[in-house]
């Protein structure tokens, strides 16, 4: 019986550790569009600025 316990513990840790980690991983892969005017970034429906020569882009509220 108290395996059954333990197994259902690490089940619940694994299932937190992902839901935490997730928006993290998230955050790391996005790419990054090289430019050099506001012309060379891709048409969004965010606002999108050349900075720094990458695409940026930003969210309106």
């Amino acid at each position: 019986m108290q395996r059954k316990k333990n197994m259902g513990q690490i089940l619940i840790f694994v299932f937190a550790l992902i839901n935490f980690l997730s928006p993290i991983l998230v955050e790391m892969t996005t790419t990054t569009i090289p430019c050099t005017f506001i012309d060379d970034c891709p048409k969004m429906p965010l606002v999108v600025k050349c900075i720094d020569n990458f695409c940026n882009y930003f969210e309106i509220k």
